[in-house]
């Protein structure tokens, strides 16, 4: 079945995916927000923090950045740095704790070979090229009505979905790990923990909309693929 190019029937299934994607980015700006303007009762920063997690799980070989950026925060296993943007290496907020300790939580995945964090990083190169031309190249390919071309963007973008779904057992995982490690330390107190968790649960719900909206158009290939193959 052949649709006009300036109609797409299965744009429809994106549309709900991409509200939720849309909420789940004002909710963690809105929560990180409201939680950097509460400050700890230690007086730890984040960076401080991050340190002192490491330290604890006997982590010796990662360093403590500070980068640009808002929420650009972000453990590289293969330089093994933590960078942490100005506000959360700088501030003692709740938010700022919460974060570090969550990026220290990957650090401390990589230290113990954690199996998601390892197959995430090799399907970086994959993602990578699977969200940029794995829909246009399947669409490109529908219009044309050329099977190959729809199945090769299939193909690519279902790596790139599948980097999606292997980064939520990451971050939630690193986000246990985070307030387990705050808790041990004492870097926060009972109630204290309770705002880092809301903002390290914003966090996530981020990631759990960019899995949905990956999925999205994956069906929206797979139903484009199948249209195809009728004619």
């Amino acid at each position: 079945m052949f649709f006009p190019f300036f109609y797409d029937p299965t744009f429809l299934i994106l549309i709900p995916a991409l509200l939720i994607a849309t909420y789940a980015q004002f909710k963690v700006k809105r929560t990180f927000s409201e939680f950097s303007d509460k400050y700890s009762k230690s007086g730890l920063n984040g960076a401080e923090v991050a340190q002192r997690i490491m330290e604890d799980n006997g982590i010796r070989d990662v360093s403590v950045k500070q980068i640009s950026g808002k929420l650009s925060d972000h453990y590289d296993p293969k330089e093994k740095v933590l960078n942490l943007s100005q506000k959360v290496y700088q501030s003692n907020s709740l938010a700022s704790i919460g974060v570090a300790a969550h990026e220290a939580g990957h650090a401390i995945q990589d230290a113990k070979n954690y199996t998601p964090l390892g197959i995430r990083a090799r399907l970086v190169p994959v993602a990578s090229i699977g969200s940029s031309f794995g829909l246009p190249m399947a669409i490109v390919g529908f219009f044309l009505q050329t099977q190959f071309l729809i199945g090769l963007g299939f193909i690519m973008f279902a790596g790139a979905f599948l980097f999606h779904l292997v980064t939520l057992p990451v971050e939630f995982n690193a986000s246990n790990r985070a307030i387990q490690q705050i808790r041990a330390g004492g870097y926060l107190s009972e109630q204290e923990i309770q705002g880092a968790k809301k903002v390290l649960r914003a966090a996530a719900f981020t990631y759990v909309a960019a899995t949905l909206v990956a999925l999205a158009n994956l069906l929206r290939i797979f139903i484009l693929f199948g249209m195809g193959s009728d004619d």
